[in-house]
């Protein structure tokens, strides 16, 4: 079985290294399309998490979402065309993810869609059409939720649909140890155990829009009156702060830090107060780490969260609305979850037994020469 697996940022790295430590006994070949390419963003993974180095690197780096697929898709075909994979490997809702699987679906390549299913139902988010549209051409489906299982359902999405749990709380269940025991981050920021916001805006809903962007801004620097606030800078925020001249108040105001690498990243979230962010993967880790969460935008993927009370939407209408969300959320946190929809913490096992089985039923098929065909296999 020969997998070409897909990455190209936080997020990939962090749910490759679950499936790819449970596909030992396949052939991966891992390419990294270079979207997110500074060290603290991707090498420092790969080094944290014990990924193999990627054979191939695009080296695409950042720019506007059709340069950037349209680059990565003409990138990807050729190594695809050199590799000849049985399957081809995404992870979640990026430019990498839509790129990889439009490549091997033009090619006849089978895709594999990990985290399939989500839907914020907001289609002014990039993301939101990255994920629709690979799930509609992938062939092998891997839903983390029954919610996910069900969006798939309603748009006629049926066979081949698998309920695996999430890869990232595998991931946090495996690495929440390791943090405690080598992270420094707190005491080389002097923070203490809950007596601190952390916060990340990266999202280009929000850094692309300078009034969104002030508003989130200037709402964290009120909290910050009460309340320390670490903001782990993405590279480009930092970037569309310093040119609009608008670093030097977030610094007077906010404890600014570089990214940081997975185990920090976790120390930091463990032991916050509170989360505010606009990452879909860092509001699951909040709940994973039972930190209550505030989203700053106007819907999320993970509607299983708020339904649940662990997490809060804060649109960037307004500097008061944003900061008096903030101030709710610190002062009532949500009481003990009831359970967990992201399952038993074994999605890599689940992901990389029914890939197996998948495939000896389509070399089998292959052998009888009758032309292959999906079977119905959706969990409910």
């Amino acid at each position: 079985m020969k997998i070409a697996t897909i990455v190209g940022a936080r997020p990939h790295f962090i749910k490759a290294a679950v499936v790819s430590r449970a596909l030992w006994a396949a052939d991966e070949v891992i390419l990294h399309t270079g979207q997110h390419y500074d060290d603290n963003m991707s090498e420092v993974f790969f080094r944290e998490l014990g990924i193999a180095s990627p054979r191939y690197n695009l080296g695409i780096g950042s720019g506007l979402h059709g340069l950037q697929t349209g680059k990565m898709l003409e990138a990807i075909e050729a190594v695809l065309l050199e590799e000849v994979p049985d399957w081809v490997m995404v992870y979640g809702d990026t430019n990498s993810t839509l790129a990889g699987a439009l490549a091997a679906a033009k090619l006849g390549i089978r895709v594999v869609h990990v985290e399939s299913g989500l839907r914020s139902f907001n289609s002014q988010q990039p993301e939101e059409i990255n994920r629709v549209l690979t799930d509609h051409i992938s062939s092998l489906l891997f839903a983390p939720t029954v919610q996910a299982v069900g969006n798939l359902r309603r748009e006629g999405i049926c066979e081949n649909v698998h309920l695996s749990g999430d890869v990232m709380y595998d991931a946090a269940l495996r690495h929440g140890s390791r943090a405690e025991q080598c992270s420094r981050i707190l005491e080389q920021r002097k923070l203490s155990h809950k007596n601190y916001v952390l916060a990340t805006i990266h999202r280009a809903e929000n850094t692309d829009h300078l009034e969104r962007l002030g508003v989130l801004l200037s709402a964290l620097a009120e909290l910050a009156r009460d309340i320390a606030v670490v903001l782990p800078l993405h590279p480009r925020t930092r970037g569309i702060l310093e040119k609009e001249g608008m670093l030097e108040d977030a610094t007077r105001d906010l404890q600014l830090t570089e990214p940081v690498g997975y185990l920090d990243m976790i120390m930091l979230e463990k032991h916050a107060r509170l989360i505010a962010t606009d990452s879909g993967g860092v509001q699951k880790e909040a709940f994973f780490h039972q930190v209550p969460c505030v989203t700053l935008r106007e819907a999320t993927e993970w509607v299983e969260l708020v339904e649940m009370g662990w997490n809060r939407l804060a649109p960037p209408t307004s500097i008061t609305s944003v900061a008096a969300i903030l101030r709710a959320a610190l002062a009532t946190p949500p009481s003990p979850a009831a359970g967990n929809p992201y399952g038993e913490g074994d999605a890599g096992e689940k992901i990389a037994g029914i890939l197996s089985e998948q495939t000896e039923l389509m070399q089998a098929t292959a052998a009888k020469g009758t032309p292959s065909c999906q079977v119905a296999t959706a969990h409910p």
